[in-house]
């Protein structure tokens, strides 16, 4: 029987600040149960990995606070697959981290690479393509990315714009994270621009090949390591590695500089769940468009997402797309559509006390 050189690594190290106060910094997003489906969204992609490749073959990236949550969710890890990163380097040192360690094991390893809190709704579909890019992916220096057929002019995403003569797997001609809305526009309308889901996969190698080319003093940090990984003195390299380590983004790092990354077009109902109105837009909602997760009363207001305790009954009127969250020691009211100020939000509620976030 061939070996499944297929290993999913699971990127689960974020803070969800625009899920506050919901999301906490010792309970982020990824750990929470926030589309009511009795299993966290890292539960859900552990679940999803499973049609992918073995169990003993997904690893999870995460901060080492959040070590005993991943234990605690997924009792069917073992420890040398749970990375714990000493502090938060961005994803480029995360998918170094998981690249070196793999290799190690496995030097044939096809690396899938996915955020731990994005939804997929169609994932017979996802599937398909994930395998798609496997096959490209494998005895290839590709680097390959799923693309979202885009149906909106999304501004919180980033584009990936191909060559779309290409078929099926199509060359990356440009990324650009975040655009304006006008430009945003013009990418929808030209029919060559695809969202950016932020799943990649590669070979171990050839993502080390990238590494060592375009960010070659990062590449250096973790091959010190070699010796070390799988070994008890892991621990304490990766501890002084991440020392080392600037803060970037795989995108930064690599995507945006090789002249190897390829696309995977798919539609199979993704969403990143990056804010309240995404999930707003997800749940079920009532006569009046309001997502009410709470013991609540509504009174002439529509489109709003209200989340409180279930043992407190909170009346509401008179409001038109706002968010109420009221989670343990903090109440949020606000626009639904204030993700920009999320982040003076939680810097002044840290201001106020850590215990706030």
């Amino acid at each position: 029987m061939q070996k499944n050189h297929t290993h999913v690594v699971i990127m689960a190290g974020g803070i969800g600040s625009r899920f506050w106060p919901y999301s906490r910094n010792n309970h982020p997003k990824q750990f929470l149960d926030v589309l009511n489906t009795g299993r966290s969204l890292l539960q859900m992609t552990y679940q999803r990995s499973l049609q992918i490749c073995p169990s003993d073959q997904i690893y999870v990236v995460t901060n080492e606070l959040y070590g005993d949550l991943v234990k605690e969710q997924l009792p069917e890890l073992s420890d040398h697959q749970i990375l714990l990163e000493p502090i938060r380097r961005n994803t480029a040192p995360c998918i170094a981290y998981a690249a070196y360690k793999i290799r190690v094991i496995d030097p044939k390893a096809i690396l899938v690479v996915a955020p731990s809190d994005h939804l997929i709704i169609n994932e017979q579909l996802f599937h398909e393509k994930v395998q798609q890019a496997i096959t490209a992916a494998t005895d290839s220096d590709k680097l390959l990315t799923l693309g979202i057929e885009p149906n909106r002019p999304e501004t919180g995403y980033g584009y990936i714009q191909y060559n779309p003569s290409d078929n099926p797997i199509k060359k990356v001609k440009t990324f650009t994270e975040k655009p304006s809305l006008d430009l945003a526009k013009t990418f929808v309308e030209s029919g060559e621009f695809v969202w950016n889901a932020g799943i990649f996969i590669w070979s171990a190698q050839s993502i080390i090949k990238a590494f060592e080319k375009h960010e070659p003093e990062l590449a250096e940090v973790f091959a010190e390591g070699i010796p070390s990984f799988h070994t008890d003195r892991e621990a304490d390299f990766i501890k002084k590695a991440y020392m080392l380590c600037k803060n970037i983004s795989i995108d930064y790092a690599v995507l945006e500089k090789d002249s190897e990354v390829y696309v995977v077009l798919g539609d199979f109902g993704w969403s990143d769940l990056g804010s309240w109105t995404s999930l707003h837009e997800l749940r079920e909602q009532d006569e009046n468009q309001n997502v009410i997760d709470a013991n609540a009363l509504t009174y002439d207001s529509q489109g709003c997402y209200i989340q409180a305790p279930k043992d407190k009954l909170i009346v509401i009127q008179g409001l038109e797309d706002y968010l109420v969250a009221d989670t343990d020691n903090v109440l949020l009211i606000c626009k639904k559509d204030a993700e920009s100020k999320f982040r003076d939000f939680v810097a002044d509620a840290k201001n106020k006390g850590e215990e706030y976030i």
